[in-house]
């Protein structure tokens, strides 16, 4: 029989992990790169840039354009990278609490 007290408790203790999992997201890192590797981009599970690094060749006046397209792609792919390891952190956190309930789509919590 469906316990509406349970329910309710189960509620509080997701919106508890869920918290405590989204405070955390700044463990998580991943990085991207763009220009064969020429520039690196790290990022933190909160989508902060946390890293950059340039090889030094890339660094001249007339390249000024070409190095700016790269860090964009770099940083983009980094942020595409972390994505998934968010939505598996914020999961593994708030797993077995809540039952399964057709209809009840939690996935955009988790992005």
């Amino acid at each position: 029989m469906f316990n509406m007290m349970d329910m309710f408790g189960k509620v509080k203790e997701f919106q508890a992990r869920m918290k405590e999992a989204q405070a955390s997201l700044n463990t998580l890192t991943e990085s991207g790169e763009s220009g064969a590797g020429m520039v690196h981009v790290t990022v933190n599970g909160l989508k902060q840039v946390i890293r950059l690094t340039i090889d030094p060749d890339l660094i001249r006046p007339e390249d000024r354009e070409m190095l700016q397209d790269l860090v964009v792609a770099a940083t983009n792919k980094a942020l595409e990278n972390v994505e998934p390891k968010i939505k598996a952190h914020l999961q593994k956190a708030t797993e077995g609490l809540l039952p399964n309930i057709p209809g009840f789509d939690l996935g955009n919590l988790m992005s």
